[in-house]
């Protein structure tokens, strides 16, 4: 799976959340200053190109909805991270985070109820 920019991502992201949309709704959810229309279409191009985004005639128009599920690639993200910066070790990547934020046992705790709680639904 290939890698997106930061203005690729953001587009994404909208999208994940609205599940499908035109270039107009898209914009509408950016934050300001928005950004031009054309640089908006470009944008979503570029993520059709990358097989990202998929399309449907509407009218004159497009819609557009993602082919790559949210979950997918964050999953795809987060392994690249502990490879590049981590050695592959999930251990490692968790022990960095909790030090950084400063985390302590008792939230460690609380996030891993949390993570059983998901998979138990």
């Amino acid at each position: 799976m290939k890698q997106l920019t930061k203005a690729e991502e953001d587009i994404m992201q909208i999208l994940w959340d609205l599940k499908e949309a035109n270039v107009a709704a898209i914009i509408e959810k950016l934050p300001e200053p928005k950004p031009a229309y054309n640089t908006v279409s470009t944008i979503v191009r570029i993520l059709e190109n990358k097989e990202f985004v998929g399309y449907r005639k509407e009218g004159r128009g497009h819609i557009y909805f993602p082919l790559v599920q949210k979950a997918d690639y964050s999953n795809q993200t987060l392994n690249k991270l502990m490879n590049g910066y981590f050695q592959g070790s999930f251990k490692s990547m968790v022990s960095f985070f909790m030090k950084k934020n400063d985390i302590n046992m008792s939230e460690m705790e609380e996030i891993m109820r949390e993570i059983n709680k998901e998979e138990n639904q």
